[in-house]
């Protein structure tokens, strides 16, 4: 029992999201293993492997001005490939059954990829970012706070009024856990700004969790789409004759779509949702502490919409779309991780002094 009470709260908390991604995994390999076949499924990974290494690797880029710990990493990269995926393909198949059986079958359809998907989507990937900030460990009240608890109960108005002030206030954010890279700032007015730290730790927490689910998805959609071409070769030519890649146009289509024109799309919707919470979390003012948050997932389910009605716009409205909207975005995010590793840079490091500085 004293070992059993000695055991610490990070280290149970640990193995139960270990255990919980684990299964999710599982979950998640069986449901996309039924829509692909065994070899769609190896084929779709295969393809889907290819952009991933460029998309981490900005993003280890990125993280050189953040310093997020390995371990947080993986985790967020585990829930988007694991828990995200499971969650979404099924809630977008409920939502997509009520959908076109009280809408109609194609404005069902409609509905469902401009509004519930990025909803469903970006509120499961979003969900890796809060799983960090939960406590894991239960927080016990100081002496100090015991005791000015004990003069508001038992003192005279005046000391009681005295009390209430001397007491901290308790709010969301001093309930939630502390990380070194959303450490709050004091609020003063000369320093009311989010550190570009913290800043570039939620754009690195975000794409790295819609990295995982990009995989994932891109693993389904591959592999769908390879099992169809080779289905549609086999009715049309049969056996016999060699296979050419012109027999694979849907695989290829798919590839060229979600591979090389759009592998930054998912880090780039939900990186947004990272910079509100970061903005939320660290943020003097009240007002933009309570605002940041839920602005940034609202701007990742809008820009996640509109992409998605994009593909139904024909080739025009695509490109269209994706020159006006997703390239200036895009840039955007370059720019602001560029101006993150700019500022990081100038600071010096902790322990060294500028020259001409006066030592005491």
């Amino acid at each position: 029992m004293r070992r059993t009470a000695g055991l610490r709260h990070p280290a149970v908390s640990s193995a139960l999201a270990a255990l919980a991604l684990a299964g999710c995994a599982v979950l998640i390999l069986q449901l996309v293993q039924r829509q692909t076949g065994t070899t769609g499924l190896l084929v779709g990974m295969g393809l889907a492997m290819l952009p991933l290494p460029f998309v981490l690797g900005a993003l280890a880029w990125l993280n050189q001005a953040a310093r997020v710990p390995l371990r947080h990493t993986l985790f967020c990269l585990a829930w988007g490939a694991f828990a995200a995926t499971t969650v979404a393909i099924m809630a977008n198949g409920w939502a997509s059954d009520f959908l076109i059986a009280h809408q109609g079958s194609s404005r069902g359809e409609t509905l469902g990829a401009e509004f519930a998907t990025p909803l469903i989507e970006e509120t499961a990937k979003g969900a890796a970012l809060l799983v960090l900030l939960l406590p894991v460990r239960r927080r016990l009240r100081c002496r100090a706070e015991r005791t000015c608890a004990v003069l508001a109960r038992r003192s005279p108005a005046a000391l009681r009024r005295s009390a209430h002030h001397l007491r901290p206030r308790r709010g969301l954010r001093s309930r939630l856990r502390p990380l070194p890279y959303f450490h709050r700032r004091p609020r003063t007015r000369t320093r009311a700004r989010s550190n570009p730290r913290t800043l570039a730790a939620g754009a690195v927490l975000g794409g790295v969790t819609a990295c995982g689910f990009a995989f994932t998805e891109n693993a389904l959609y591959l592999g769908r789409a390879f099992t169809d071409d080779q289905q549609s070769r086999l009715d049309s030519i049969g056996l016999g004759a060699t296979p050419s890649l012109r027999d694979f146009d849907g695989t290829v289509h798919t590839f060229v779509l979600r591979g090389l024109l759009s592998p930054f799309a998912h880090p780039l919707f939900t990186a947004l949702t990272g910079l509100g919470l970061a903005v939320g979390l660290t943020t003097a003012r009240r007002w933009l502490a309570r605002l940041a948050a839920p602005t940034g997932l609202l701007l990742s389910m809008a820009l996640h919409g509109t992409w998605n009605a994009a593909a139904g716009l024909g080739t025009h409205g695509f490109l269209l779309v994706y020159g006006l909207l997703m390239v200036p975005c895009f840039a955007a995010l370059v720019c602001f991780a560029v101006w993150v590793r700019a500022r990081t840079a100038r600071r010096p490091v902790r322990g060294e002094h500028r020259v001409g500085s006066v030592v005491p």
